[in-house]
């Protein structure tokens, strides 16, 4: 098949979990298809990360809108009741582009990530496959129990907006993915079932564990400008590691990430280190003991819990976190109702040598058993497929 990927961010650095989904997706597919690749991106693209998606693609084509049209396009979208981000990532330029890249490509089949591609795809006679990625309503739903009055009348617009957004996609494309099961349950539309589980895979020979000495007790990792990993480390260090503190005051914790929002920096003491963009993450990772990650809002599948258990860390996370991916609470990780429970559990942890490898192991194990990239591209290539033979 001659497959176009049609992004709204371009796929490297690895440091957005859209962005890592797209990449394997990209360069499993390249192994038996053609594939050609059309993005937006709001900053330039250096060469080292154009070169490293460019061997897996015939052509590629990268459009840099004006971040001040951008940004009027979101103002008018409030004002004429739109999604706000869709308005973001869609202009009058992208759509043309978009439109003179697939009339040279004469792609099979369009594979277009979340619904801030669906304005510029909408129009296209090709077969079309949507990858929601994960239920961002709900994740927006989620986002406006944690925010102040404001940001919360602003998300409660944009979850209205996204929502609808989420049932128009089905009136215009031919087949959908998703991330994992408990995304596809709340997109309440009559054809969610429709939707096809499409998890993330983990590089195992990659991320593998790492014999060192252990400079950190507790670490949390992830891309720190994003919202519900800003919330995740602020409820970590300021509310579950007092509690940690009491019983281990020689606790360090590491909190490791692209881009750490002021909050996040401001976090940063004697015992909590915050590093910004380190150059392999794996070493973040290496160097502690227990991996917490205690996210109470988003949604989709968490990379940081895959990479984790793979580099052979034993993980105390929240249900919501752990739900996607189909773990046994107590076999393969821990899970916190609260920051009282959350720290008992990291306490545990850390008291017991042998209980932390034991987890570890297990987690591992089921890590490397259940989350394959290749795995999980022959369930894209056949939905891709149907896609094509079933368009009308």
């Amino acid at each position: 098949m001659k497959i176009l990927v049609v992004l709204p961010r371009f796929p490297h650095p690895l440091d957005k979990g859209d962005k890592l989904r797209a990449f394997h997706q990209i360069r499993c597919l390249s192994e038996k298809h053609e594939v050609y690749l059309f993005c937006t991106s709001h900053s330039w693209v250096d060469d080292e990360d154009y070169n490293a998606v460019k061997s897996f693609c015939k052509d590629i084509k990268v459009v840099h809108p004006n971040k001040i049209v951008s940004a009027w396009n979101v103002v008018k979208a409030f004002f004429s009741v739109r999604s706000l981000q869709v308005a973001y990532w869609t202009s009058k330029k992208t759509i043309k582009k978009f439109r003179k890249f697939e009339k040279k490509v004469k792609p099979d089949v369009l594979y277009c990530q979340m619904i801030r591609t669906m304005k510029w795809v909408k129009k296209s006679e090709t077969p079309k496959v949507l990858d929601f990625q994960d239920a961002l309503s709900k994740n927006i739903e989620r986002r406006m129990y944690h925010s102040g009055w404001f940001w919360k009348k602003v998300l409660h617009f944009e979850f209205k907006m996204v929502r609808s957004c989420e049932y128009d996609a089905f009136d215009i494309f031919d087949a959908f993915t998703i991330i994992s099961a408990p995304d596809r349950d709340v997109i309440p539309h009559r054809r969610s079932s429709e939707i096809v589980v499409l998890p993330n895979g983990i590089d195992t020979d990659f991320f593998k564990p790492i014999d060192t000495p252990k400079n950190y007790d507790v670490v949390f990792c992830g891309n720190m400008s994003y919202t519900p990993n800003v919330d995740a480390a602020k409820h970590l260090v300021k509310d579950i590691m007092p509690k940690v503190w009491e019983k281990h005051p020689e606790a360090h914790v590491l909190i490791s990430g692209t881009n750490p929002a002021m909050e996040v920096k401001h976090l940063a003491s004697e015992r909590v280190t915050v590093t910004g963009r380190v150059a392999d993450i794996r070493q973040s990772y290496a160097l502690s003991k227990v991996f917490v990650a205690p996210m109470r809002m988003g949604s989709g599948l968490q990379n940081k819990l895959l990479e984790a258990m793979a580099m052979g860390l034993p993980c105390v996370t929240s249900k919501l976190a752990a739900d996607p991916l189909g773990t046994q609470s107590g076999k393969h990780l821990l899970l916190g109702e609260n920051s009282d429970d959350f720290a008992q559990k990291v306490v545990t942890l850390l008291d017991n040598e042998s209980y932390r490898t034991g987890l570890a192991d297990e987690g591992n194990r089921f890590v490397r058993d259940n989350f394959n990239w290749e795995r999980y591209n022959e369930t894209l290539e056949n939905v891709l497929s149907d896609a094509l033979n079933n368009h009308k």
